[in-house]
């Protein structure tokens, strides 16, 4: 395995939501981004759990479609993604700012627009057999992070989406059903985005989805704000909205090829400060395999980021960790599950 470095053709930062720096600890001390606990300090083997679904033998491809928090979730020493796919075997490439080709709606490079509402230009748009085409064959880097040494060559099997804080300020209310009719959120970024424009967008994506059974999906949701840049019911939406996703968007969808990883919901405990993770804890947020099943906790935490610090929403390096930790058994289940087709 050998680190590789590739910078972006152009580096974008979007307002609010631009490359993070780690945060000092508290008292201003040295910091180790590798916790003793962490199974991927050292690239290697495939780490071994209690209730670990197994790695895939063979080598997959997969690229995250992300902006800055997806890029501190990758990067080795801020949350260790890119080692964990390693180590169980993803060969892992990525998009960010600048990246592929224009979307003829937007009149910009499509790796610049990553918010829900632009998830129906990537699939859907005028522009979405170009940009998928670009999709399925990158294998190159984006971001900085460790990754397997050999591309085993093909397409990519496994497309990971992810957008960035802001799209956690969501209107509406709770329980809104799916907008019917046009969507004002197709192609909108953040304008008009309530929870139910939101769900009808994700449920008119399964069309896509449905029509592409040799790919796997992963929606990661998108991580939570800071309280002071969100509001009660805003926050209230966006866990309703990420619930929704793991609960109940796939209710009825006959294939095995779409997964939701909540992503949100895992940064909202920690283990008692933003420097200290909850990672294998009983108690606080979850989305985890464990004791042989999925397991979901949504209720033991709060609706706001848990790991975020200096009023900025991207997350410590501690909640990328746990991110880690969960993700990946969870990924290799998707995947599983998808392979064999259930």
């Amino acid at each position: 395995m050998k680190r590789v470095f590739v910078i972006a053709a152009a580096a974008l930062i979007l307002a609010g939501c631009g490359p993070s720096s780690p945060s000092p600890t508290p008292d201003g001390s040295s910091w180790s981004p590798w916790p003793d606990e962490t199974p991927w300090a050292t690239p290697g083997p495939a780490p071994s759990f209690d209730n670990e679904v197994p790695a895939p033998e063979d080598t997959v491809k997969l690229l995250f479609i992300h902006h800055s928090t997806g890029e501190n979730w990758l990067a080795d020493e801020t949350g260790g993604l890119g080692l964990a796919l390693a180590a169980n075997n993803y060969y892992v490439g990525d998009t960010n700012y600048g990246w592929g080709p224009e979307d003829s709606e937007l009149g910009s490079a499509i790796g610049d627009n990553t918010d829900i509402g632009h998830w129906w230009n990537w699939f859907l748009g005028p522009s979405s057999d170009t940009i998928m085409d670009a999709v399925y064959s990158e294998s190159d880097q984006y971001s900085w992070y460790s990754r397997l040494d050999d591309d085993p060559g093909g397409e990519n099997e496994i497309v990971m989406f992810k957008s960035c804080f802001p799209n956690s300020y969501i209107d509406g209310s709770p329980g809104d059903p799916p907008t019917a009719g046009r969507n004002p959120l197709d192609g909108a970024g953040l304008d008009n985005l309530t929870v139910g424009n939101a769900k009808a967008l994700y449920l008119d994506l399964l069309d896509y989805f449905a029509d592409h059974q040799d790919k796997l999906f992963v929606v990661i949701t998108a991580p939570p704000q800071i309280t002071d840049d969100t509001d009660p019911g805003a926050a209230m939406n966006a866990r309703a909205l990420n619930t929704w996703l793991v609960e109940d968007w796939l209710d009825g969808y006959p294939h095995s090829n779409v997964a939701v990883f909540d992503f949100y919901n895992v940064l909202t405990s920690n283990g008692g400060n933003p420097y200290k993770n909850d990672l294998g804890s009983a108690d606080g947020n979850h989305h985890r395999f464990l004791d042989g099943q999925v397991q979901y906790v949504t209720n033991q935490g709060q609706n706001t980021s848990a790991y975020a610090v200096d009023y900025d929403s991207h997350p410590t390096s501690e909640g990328n960790f746990k991110a880690t930790g969960e993700f990946v058994p969870m990924l290799n289940l998707f995947y599983q599950r998808w392979r064999d087709g259930n």
